[in-house]
């Protein structure tokens, strides 16, 4: 199946009296490359979402974001570091005292400077963190996958269509060869018999055809022709496979190129150059697109 890499998915809701916000989005990539950002203190669920991530994204660069507030009072501790606290207030006395300023060393000044105060949470369940914002997690993947689903089957009827008019270009190409190879022998014959008849010589018919064998092996194309119908089948194999698709193509179509050039460089018909420069033109269009697909 052919899937975008370019996507967004966000979910956000309350669970366990916290609210949890989850977003993910991706571009194009080469490989799987995630970036995953989660709230401060709930480092320790990022192994878990990078696992969960590859199950619905094999690459691509993706950002994910999980945020987690507490909405309710959770147990916790509050403590003044004493001794910190009774440096700072003699630091501020002392900056009084030296610079002849007003005195408004208040408690509530002093509780400003928030390092004088430690916080000690209540040790919370990994586990059940987790299982809290699974259901965010999925939901944003689920519409990701969705949005890159979509994306994905405007992108293969695009390469779908471009494939298509390659595949008429090669047709016609096969039928302007075989008429090149004709026209030939009869401007060969018209040469030769232009130049015997001023001696009345009768034309070497078997000296004619092996001329025009010896050019129609050399321009012949139909290798080149049927591989690339070989490879237009491969391509539409490849765009109705399960899994990613991307690479496969890429490759395909540098395949494809290659037999696009022989093309060009055996034949000096000036029809056939231009058809040569048509599907270059669409396998180029292809090849940008196929960066998009996973």
């Amino acid at each position: 199946m052919v899937k975008s890499m370019t996507a967004y998915g966000r979910s956000t809701g309350l669970a366990d009296g916290k609210k949890i916000t989850v977003e993910v989005k991706s571009v194009n990539s080469k490989f799987f490359d995630p970036s995953i950002k989660i709230s401060r203190n709930y480092s320790y669920l990022e192994e878990k979402a990078k696992a969960i991530l590859q199950k619905y994204i094999s690459r691509g660069k993706i950002d994910l974001y999980i945020g987690i507030e507490a909405v309710e009072n959770q147990s916790c501790d509050i403590c003044a570091d004493l001794a910190y606290a009774g440096s700072y207030i003699t630091a501020l006395k002392k900056l009084r005292d030296e610079f002849s300023l007003v005195d408004d060393i208040t408690v509530m000044k002093v509780a400003s400077n928030r390092d004088i105060f430690v916080v000690t949470r209540s040790e919370e369940d990994s586990e059940k963190v987790f299982e809290s914002v699974l259901p965010f997690l999925t939901e944003a993947l689920e519409s990701f996958s969705a949005m890159r689903i979509s994306e994905g089957e405007n992108l293969c009827r695009d390469i779908t269509e471009k494939r298509r008019n390659i595949e008429k270009i090669t047709s016609m190409i096969s039928s302007q060869s075989e008429r090149m190879v004709e026209e030939y022998s009869e401007k060969l014959r018209a040469r030769i018999k232009k130049l015997l008849d001023s001696f009345n010589v009768e034309i070497d018919e078997q000296r004619i055809l092996t001329e025009s064998a010896i050019f129609a092996d050399r321009v012949a194309v139909d290798e080149e022709l049927v591989r690339l119908s070989s490879h237009f089948s491969a391509f539409d194999e490849i765009i109705l496979s399960d899994g990613p698709v991307g690479r496969k193509l890429d490759f395909l179509i540098q395949e494809m190129n290659r037999e696009a050039n022989t093309i060009g460089s055996k034949c000096s018909d000036s029809d056939i150059a231009h058809m040569v420069v048509d599907i270059k033109c669409e396998l180029e269009k292809i090849r940008e697109q196929v960066q998009n697909i996973e």
